[in-house]
């Protein structure tokens, strides 16, 4: 675990590294370094907190925080994702919009929370456009180091809409805190959709709640502890969030270790807070070694131009080399730019074709249900069921897109530091859950349907209208021929009537059918199309990302070698007295630059020996 003291030490050793970038005149290896102080600075560490309803949830983040900032009710579920981060102050804001250039925040008292995020009377009615989440501030130590803890919606099964939401949050989570409870070991439903979180993200804790109240927990716990045995190092801890609201206010710590929350508040902040804070402090102490690297490679040139006059010309000419090798890294034509731009056009096509499948399955799957049942009965369930399993296989997609786009970036990478022997920046992709529940908020399956069926009187006019058709044509046609066949006419007409309510009812129910095919086609078109053009536009940002990337650490190449040419130059035609005062200076630079380098090197050897 990297505590405080290591990130400070990080803080400082940037300090050093912007000074040498000041004293050199090199303002854009400082960016470089600034960048990485901004993410050392506020580093951001997602925990996602989920679990079925009804879980304990909300009542074990109030736990974690030793605050009540979650609603908790028997009846009554989450609604909203609560975002739970540090603030000077206690504070709520709105959040709303599903991306990070759109995102507003609107400031709201504590104590309407409750309101906003539960499904009984949302406090949301009337506004001009729904929050897609709740944030809270608090003064808490535990968060102080960028941890933020979110309390997500229940999952109401693996194939609900708010278990694929939660997959897609869980993707990009620094760890993962699964909440079951000890009434009963982990269900298969449980079980399935913890895997698939553990897939997506490498930190999971399992936590079973309620101990206070089931005598069996120990038991329990021992079932869920061999159950998730299987899917690698899950820790299990049992909790009592009833005994850590007691320990928090009576101040015990005896009752806080008998609740479990001892534990668990160690697992966050050590394997969870303190990993993420070592890898952050590890890629900034290489991004001042890397910087430390080229301002030391210039003084290297110089320094061997000036020991051996005769081989400055040779120095000189290997600098040009390197110079035109940087300036061949910023055009359009290098290897990680061409392996950039047909890597991205490939993956926005398969991504697209995939989303399509995918939906063509649920559309297959949809009419096929449809064509043997009457939507009149079966609507209610199959509304449902059509969104919860679009959004699986819109979750599904964005892991594609996810897993693709750092396979692509790695790629690059790699051809970037084959040319430059460059440092390598993983890629970011923003949280999909927002869009994932707007795109499907602003389109209903249900739009304008109409799947009622006949109702007895419709039925009877229907029957009526069929039979007095039938006895007024044979009644006219005895008549015609001079007979009387009204004896005949009306039971012929009640069949005729029978045979029409029968044709009706098939009309009307291949009406309804397709009434309820085209809502669903409507709703995966909808949903098609805000994703698609979601995933567009993240393809093409990881694209803007990289490229001002690996071009920003080209043209630092290329300036570090200008520099380095120039300073080569000025030494072959100084003086011999010149050479020696120079010499002293450069070799005094050279030391500087080393001990800083050597210090970065050391803090990433001290973070690997910490990390588990």
């Amino acid at each position: 675990m990297v505590t405080d003291n290591g990130a400070a030490a990080a803080a400082a050793l940037i300090a050093l590294g912007l000074k040498a970038c000041t004293a050199y005149s090199r303002d854009d290896l400082a960016r470089r370094l600034q960048t990485a102080a901004a993410r050392l600075s506020d580093p951001s560490i997602h925990v996602v907190v989920v679990g079925e309803f009804k879980k304990g949830k909300s009542s074990l983040v109030n736990g974690l925080v030793g605050a009540t900032v979650c609603a908790v009710d028997d009846d009554i579920a989450t609604a909203l994702p609560t975002y739970i981060r540090y603030g000077e102050q206690a504070s709520a804001n709105l959040v709303f919009g599903a991306g990070e250039a759109e995102t507003r925040r609107e400031p709201i008292a504590l104590a309407d929370i409750r309101g906003y995020v539960t499904d009984a009377d949302p406090a949301t009615s009337g506004t001009r456009s729904s929050p897609t989440a709740v944030e809270v501030l608090l003064p808490r130590s535990m968060l102080k180091p960028g941890l933020v803890i979110v309390d997500t919606p229940g999952l109401g099964g693996l194939g609900s809409r708010h278990a694929a939401a939660s997959l897609a949050a869980t993707s990009l989570a620094d760890a993962v805190i699964f909440v079951t409870d000890a009434s009963q070991e982990i269900t298969a439903a449980e079980f399935d959709f913890l895997k698939r979180a553990r897939d997506m993200c490498p930190t999971v804790v399992c936590v079973v709640t309620k101990r206070d109240f089931y005598p069996a927990w120990r038991r329990i716990t021992q079932l869920d502890t061999d159950h998730v045995a299987g899917l690698g190092t899950i820790p299990v801890i049992a909790v009592s969030s009833v005994l850590r609201a007691q320990a928090v206010s009576a101040n015990d710590r005896d009752l806080n270790a008998e609740s479990g929350f001892a534990d668990l508040v160690s697992f966050v902040t050590a394997q969870v807070t303190g990993s993420a804070v070592a890898t952050i402090v590890s890629d900034v102490a290489a991004e001042v070694e890397a910087v430390a690297g080229q301002l030391t490679a210039e003084f290297h040139a110089e320094r061997a131009a000036l020991a051996d006059p005769e081989a400055a010309q040779r120095v000189a000419e290997d600098l040009s080399a390197a110079k035109r090798r940087a300036e061949a890294l910023k055009e359009s034509a290098a290897r990680w730019s061409t392996t950039l731009g047909d890597g991205i056009a490939d993956l926005t096509a398969d991504i697209d074709f995939d989303l399509r499948a995918r939906i063509r399955q649920v559309l297959s799957e949809s009419d096929s249900f449809l064509d043997s049942s009457d939507p009149a009965d079966t609507w209610s369930e199959m509304q449902p069921w059509l969104e919860s399993r679009v959004s699986a296989e819109v979750v599904t997609n964005y892991t594609l897109l996810r897993d693709r786009a750092v396979e692509l970036s790695q790629v690059v990478g790699e051809h970037f530091r084959q040319a430059a022997g460059d440092v390598y920046q993983a890629v970011s992709v923003y949280d999909p859950t927002p869009r994932l529940e707007s795109s499907q908020a602003s389109v209903k399956a249900s739009a304008g349907l109409d799947l009622e069926k006949m109702t007895a009187r419709k039925q009877a006019m229907v029957l009526l209208k069929g039979s007095y058709g039938g006895i007024l044509m044979f009644t006219l046609l005895g008549g015609m021929v001079g007979l009387s066949l009204t004896a005949v006419a009306i039971p012929i007409g009640l069949l005729m009537g029978r045979a029409g309510l029968r044709d009706e009812r098939k009309r009307q129910l291949a009406s309804r059918q397709t009434q309820a095919k085209n809502a669903v086609r409507k709703y995966c078109d909808e949903v098609s199309f805000v994703m698609g053009k979601d995933s567009r536009d993240t393809l093409r940002r990881i694209q803007r990302e990289l490229r001002d990337h690996y071009s920003q650490r080209a043209t630092e190449l290329q300036r570090s070698t200008t520099q380095a040419l120039t300073a080569a130059k000025e030494a072959a035609n100084r003086t011999e007295s010149d050479r020696a005062s120079r010499t002293r200076d450069v070799d005094a630079e050279i030391a500087r630059l080393t001990t800083l380098s050597d210090r970065a090197r050391g803090m990433r050897a001290a973070v690997g020996q910490a990390q588990p």
